[in-house]
């Protein structure tokens, strides 16, 4: 079951699912609209490794917006804080945005119960697209758990603002000495 508009009000504010800072101008019919955050961060390296850190540049956006180059990666950021140790949250771009040929968070739209902090968001423009710190970007849909949970404890617990992907964490000892 998805929560509809009215009920993500009143889980926001009796604590069953955190948005902060709460607007109830951005709630749909069953979806939260999400604000894009103020900072970008892009990869410097000409080859992304998944078995190391990644080298990194971040970039602030500024109040004439930035714009975003076809064939870039770019690590954005939701202005707001999201999380729930109770609904499973579904992050999806706006279709608005994707009709300016934005990608939005397109490879990992699920969360984990327990995650609480801002998202990081995967942005791919297929054009040139100027984007503005605050522009809702994307859309957080919650969806109802059933069974026991198990509450995220993961590697990007806690985020604020955009983070390179720490896949390299994911290693097994005998495959890091081995790379």
């Amino acid at each position: 079951m998805i929560l509809t508009g009215p009920e993500i009000t009143a889980a926001a504010l009796d604590g069953r699912l955190r948005i902060e800072p709460f607007d109830a101008d951005q709630v749909n019919p069953n979806s939260y609209n999400v604000r894009l955050g103020t900072h970008l961060t892009t990869y410097t390296a000409a080859v992304i490794d998944a078995h190391r850190p990644n080298p990194t540049t971040t970039i602030t956006i500024g109040g004439d917006g930035y714009v975003l180059q076809p064939g870039e990666l770019y690590l954005g950021h939701t202005f707001e804080q999201i999380g729930s140790n109770q609904f499973v949250p579904l992050l999806f771009g706006r279709s608005s945005v994707g009709r300016l040929g934005l990608f939005v968070e397109i490879t990992a739209p699920i969360g984990d119960i327990g995650f609480h902090g801002q998202w990081t968001l995967m942005l791919t423009p297929v054009r040139p697209l100027r984007v503005y710190p605050g522009m809702e970007i994307g859309q957080v849909m919650f969806f109802v758990a059933t069974g026991a949970v198990d509450l995220y404890t993961g590697k990007y617990q806690g985020s604020l603002g955009p983070q390179p992907s720490r896949a390299w964490q994911d290693l097994i000892p005998a495959q890091a000495a081995a790379s």
